[in-house]
């Protein structure tokens, strides 16, 4: 199996590497692009390489705006949202993985908040990628929950807004959820959570009314026991996506959560061969 890095510059300049995994597969083999959730690094996902590999298959690993090999550092000063993330760093990874393999399908693969911004932007340009493939990816939507997690889910995240509205960010290493998060991204975070809309500040786009007009392929993992992300909040987010054709898989599996998964991705790797079409595996 070939590892390469490549880097890549967005629009405003902010810069990262996303890591190749290959092998000599057909020159048409699908590409799987992962997006990280809150505060991951890509290496989070490398585990994944063999068993996609092994398929015949691309996988690209990407970094989050200030996580990992990102030139971003979060700190007080340094602010970000949703919107920059969407507008300008999806569109550096996505477009560096068609370069990278022009004759290919490329798929992203969203964990977490990686899926839902991955959904956002495909939303808002329909014919970037062939499809999505989410994992344990939910509207963090409050009501998704069951009691009395809801009403923890709703004071966790507008506590955690708040939290990084005073110190300018969000010291999430220290305080045990996620990493060092810019204020905006947890204002869009808890925003969405509070009202279930995804309206990130400064975006020019409808969000909501893009997710709902998008017609794409989209294969859902969730996991039972998943309070992280249950398997009704995952749901939540993909009614958004009404016209989709979506397929949503639960899995029950105590060797499998929100992220153990990824050391034990071989379900996961044989419900993505079903789902692909025929002639991309």
């Amino acid at each position: 199996m070939q590892r390469e890095q490549i880097d890549i510059t967005a629009a405003d300049g902010a810069s990262s590497k996303i890591t190749v995994f290959a092998a000599d597969p057909a020159l048409d083999a699908p590409v799987l692009v992962c997006m990280p959730a809150m505060g991951t690094a890509a290496r989070y996902y490398e585990p994944l390489a063999g068993p996609i590999v092994r398929e015949g298959w691309r996988f690209v690993t990407a970094d989050l705006r200030g996580i990992g090999s990102s030139s971003v550092r979060v700190k007080r000063g340094v602010d970000f949202g949703y919107r920059e993330m969407v507008e300008l760093d999806w569109p550096a990874v996505v477009q560096k993985a068609r370069e990278r393999f022009p004759r290919s399908a490329v798929y992203l693969l969203g964990h977490s908040l990686g899926g839902q911004l991955s959904c956002l932007y495909l939303a808002a340009n329909p014919s970037a990628v062939a499809g999505l493939v989410l994992v344990a990816a939910p509207s963090v939507y409050w009501r998704g929950w069951d009691i009395p997690l809801n009403a923890g889910v709703l004071a966790g995240t507008q506590a955690a807004c708040a939290v990084a509205r005073v110190l300018g960010y969000f010291p999430g290493r220290r305080l045990g959820f996620g990493g060092s998060e810019a204020r905006g991204v947890m204002r869009d975070w808890a925003r969405q959570a509070r009202t279930g809309r995804y309206e990130p500040r400064g975006a020019a786009i409808d969000c909501e009314r893009l997710l709902s007009e998008l017609d794409a392929p989209v294969l859902a993992f969730s996991f039972e026991g998943d309070f992280l992300s249950p398997p009704r909040a995952v749901g939540n987010l993909l009614a958004k996506m009404r016209r989709a054709r979506v397929t949503h898989v639960t899995l029950a599996d105590d060797a499998l959560d929100h992220f153990r998964w990824v050391r034990k991705p071989d379900v996961l790797v044989g419900k993505i061969r079903e789902w692909l079409p025929s002639d991309n595996v």
